[in-house]
């Protein structure tokens, strides 16, 4: 299940991101988005988890808790439509 995480501060990374999450199951992969030209993070990342049970477990725990001082916005990832294609 991929996993939407908003809300990160700009000091979280993916090891932290991949802890946080991990303590409700096994993480495959945790990534956060960041802007092309300046390298710094957007804001938000996504987290893979292998089993949907876990996924759906970590989403309830973790949207609405704090991680670096943020509180996190957590949901389900929906596939990317329209946007930009160049």
């Amino acid at each position: 299940m991929r996993i939407y995480v908003g809300n990160l501060s700009y000091d979280t990374t993916e090891d932290g991101l991949r802890e946080a999450f991990g303590a409700h199951g096994d993480v495959t992969e945790a990534a956060i988005v960041t802007d092309r030209e300046t390298g710094r993070p957007r804001g938000f990342g996504f987290v893979t988890m292998p089993d949907d049970g876990q996924g759906r477990a970590a989403i309830e725990a973790m949207n609405g808790a704090s991680l670096d001082g943020r509180s996190l916005n957590v949901n389900e990832a929906r596939p990317r439509t329209g946007g930009r294609n160049w």
